[in-house]
């Protein structure tokens, strides 16, 4: 019986494992390994941050903001330092190579996504308004403390810099660039921003029609990293839109009821406004997309990415 040579096997096994234009794993593989770190340390950092919290607290001390924003923290902890560990050892880069270069034009790309997000959340909440959808009922600082509302406002602004770290230095950063260097950039951006929707569907009052919303997102957001090649202006964008939604114009949070300085009920048509998941589930989301990537591309205009 002929028996196969080990040095054909071990070459047929390394082209399943091994990238063939350098010395490190293909980019599933690296997609996977980091995946599985990550969800062992967010098991680790939720084991020393979270379930302490939540014995001490009682039943209650799992839906608050203090639990909103100590989860954010360990996902910080777990997505930061696995992305880390992966693009040191797996990917063999640096780090900062992801676009993650300080200077003063990573200020500006954060507040210009920032400031972009305000134009078109401000143009779901008018269009519902004009239409008739949208009831103004009253602002938080009609009905509690100023000192209340001021606290509550800083509070979410800082959870939603973490959300916005967190989910594009994975998003955008790890899951787009690595699927990128494997295939080629257009399915990096399709591809990872399916997988971000997949990822919402554990949101409250998630469909697949919300998921098809934070897919469209989330391509969005991977034009403005393409864009400029750095993940400043994402991340800003993604800062101003959770932050805009929900605590200035009122709306829900990719399904999550957070707290509203705008206090509105919505009643227009779901498949416009998208109920209870909020503006990503709606078609009212398509022409403040289209106005978001038009402002991108004005930002961006004379800047070449690198």
């Amino acid at each position: 019986m002929k028996t196969e040579n080990p040095t054909v096997r071990r070459s047929r096994l390394g082209r399943i494992f091994l990238s063939p234009s350098e010395p490190r794993l293909r980019a599933g593989w690296r997609l996977l390994t980091q995946g599985i770190l990550q969800i062992v340390l967010t098991a680790i950092a939720g084991l020393f941050i979270l379930v302490p919290y939540s014995l001490f607290a009682g039943t209650t001390g799992i839906s608050g903001m203090p639990y909103l924003g100590l989860s954010e923290v360990a996902e910080f902890l777990a997505v930061t330092l696995s992305v880390y560990l992966a693009r040191r050892f797996l990917d063999k880069r640096t780090f900062a190579s992801l676009g993650l270069k300080i200077n003063k034009q990573a200020l500006l790309d954060i507040l210009s996504g920032i400031g972009i997000t305000f134009v078109m959340m401000g143009l779901i909440f008018f269009l519902e308004r004009f239409l008739g959808w949208l009831s103004l009922d009253s602002f938080a600082w009609a009905v509690e403390p100023a000192q209340n509302v001021i606290a509550q406002v800083f509070l979410f602004f800082v959870v939603f810099v973490v959300v916005a770290w967190n989910e594009e230095l994975m998003s955008r950063g790890y899951h787009l660039q690595t699927i990128a260097s494997g295939i080629n950039l257009l399915w990096g951006l399709i591809i990872s921003s399916a997988i971000f929707g997949v990822l919402h569907l554990a949101n409250p009052h998630a469909t697949w029609i919300s998921a098809l919303g934070i897919f469209l997102a989330g391509l969005f957001l991977g034009y403005a990293y393409i864009r400029t090649g750095r993940l400043w202006l994402s991340i800003g964008l993604h800062i101003g839109w959770n932050f805009f939604e929900g605590v200035i114009f009122g709306f829900p949070v990719s399904g999550l009821d957070i707290y509203h300085l705008t206090l509105i009920r919505v009643s227009g048509p779901e498949l416009w406004t998208g109920g209870a998941f909020g503006p990503e589930a709606g078609l009212v989301l398509l022409p403040a997309l289209a106005i978001g990537a038009g402002l991108v591309f004005i930002y961006t205009r004379s800047r070449a990415a690198s």
